[in-house]
Order: structure tokens, then C-alpha cells, then sequence
């Protein structure tokens, strides 16, 4: 197996050919709606908050209408993407800071959104991608870390350590899509419970694949 700088070039290259336009499934129009839809997001599929926020911006607009909200009917509102009480807590809190730190606009820097109530750097990532095409990290969901583990991209187990293993590693250029590319990759072929190996484009160069599959099944 090759080392993984260089291997990761190989990787990018697959992964972009198969996914061509890999950009976020959550529905958004401004940089505050990826934003609560991100912190919606966790523990949660991204179909259900779709089917949730476009009434939510329509009856909360701006974030002054989020940081008036009442809790106990945002909780019940929100309840269906699941831990509804800590998100609404993180939903009214960044609205608060947002409106009265911010001018009521999403910052468009790491160091401004991490200091929000309830975004970490995934959400802070997401946001400065999908709104700001700007790439100050790369965002580390469940699907990145499964596979980046699974691929030899990193050993490390909190979101942080890979996020910085993984910059160390693929070009500022990619990490930009980088997140999107192995989302749509572990959602179509390496899920977390049964992974596809033999159809996979990866197979040749993923130090798990003969985990998965032992023998001479996947043609390596």
C-alpha cells in the first residue's frame, strides 16, 4: 500500500470524478440558514432537516426572529432532527451573539463563528464553504471521520486531531469539497455498518478494504 501523501492525490482525483459537484444536501439561501440547518444537522440526516426548515425561515426570517423566539415552542418545532433542547439553546444563543455582536450578520471568519453558542469548527467549516467559499479548515462530520480512518488518512479519533491530520495532508485547493466528496462517498458506497469494497473506486488504494472483504474477493 502506498503512503498516504501519495496516495491522497490519487484519492482527490477518484473521489472529484465521481462526484463532480459534491456540495452540501441541506437547503439554504443565506449564510444564517446553513448555519442553523448545520447545528439542526447533528445526529440527524439531512433529508429531515430539509423537511423542516423551509417553514422554520419562513416564521423566523432573521436571526432577530430566532433570538426573540420562545424555547419551549422552537424546542417543539425542532423536535423531530432529535437533542432539540441543546440545539434550540445553541440556535437562540448564536442568534443572540449574531445580532448584538455582529450587526445581525453570520461572521465570515473561523475565529468569529467558533465564538458563537454551539458551533465548533465542523459547523463553522460548513458555513465558510457553503456560503463564503472560503477554506479555513475541513469540516470533520461522522462520514469524514469514518472514512478517513478507514482510508489511512488519519489514526487520531476526535474531530480536531483529523481535521488537522487531514490539512496536513491534502491541498488547500481541495478543502473546499474534500468534506462534501467523502460524505457522498460514505453515503453511497462505504456506510458505516456494511461497506460496498468490491464495487468501490478506492478499493486499490484503502488499506481497509481486505479488512472488509479478506482473500482475492475485491481484485486488488
Amino acid at each position: 500500500m502506498k503512503d498516504v501523501q501519495e496516495r491522497i492525490g490519487e484519492i482527490i482525483t477518484i473521489l472529484s470524478q465521481a462526484y463532480p459537484r459534491s456540495r452540501t444536501a441541506l437547503r439554504f439561501e443565506s449564510p444564517f440558514q446553513i448555519l442553523v440547518a448545520t447545528i439542526l444537522s447533528a445526529q440527524c440526516t439531512d433529508e429531515k432537516v430539509n423537511q423542516i426548515t423551509p417553514a422554520l425561515f419562513r416564521k423566523y426570517p432573521t436571526p432577530s426572529d430566532f433570538a426573540s423566539a420562545d424555547p419551549k415552542v422552537l424546542e417543539q418545532e425542532i423536535r423531530p432532527t432529535g437533542f432539540f433542547r441543546n440545539k434550540t439553546k445553541s440556535i437562540i444563543g448564536a442568534s443572540k451573539k449574531i445580532v448584538e455582536d455582529f450587526g445581525g450578520k453570520v461572521p465570515d471568519n473561523m475565529e468569529d463563528l467558533i465564538s458563537l453558542p454551539g458551533v465548533a469548527r465542523k459547523t463553522a467549516n460548513i458555513v465558510l464553504s457553503s456560503s463564503f467559499k472560503k477554506a479555513e479548515g475541513i469540516a470533520v462530520d461522522t462520514h469524514v471521520r469514518r472514512l478517513s480512518q478507514r482510508l489511512g488518512l488519519s489514526k487520531e479519533q476526535d474531530p480536531d486531531k483529523i481535521e488537522r491530520d487531514l490539512m496536513e495532508i491534502v491541498p488547500k485547493d481541495d478543502w473546499l469539497d474534500f468534506n462534501y466528496m467523502l460524505v457522498n462517498h460514505g453515503r453511497a458506497v462505504c456506510p458505516s455498518r456494511k461497506p460496498r469494497c468490491p464495487e468501490c473506486q478506492l478499493k486499490r488504494l484503502c488499506p481497509s478494504a481486505s479488512e472488509f472483504y479478506p482473500g482475492n474477493e475485491l481484485n486488488l
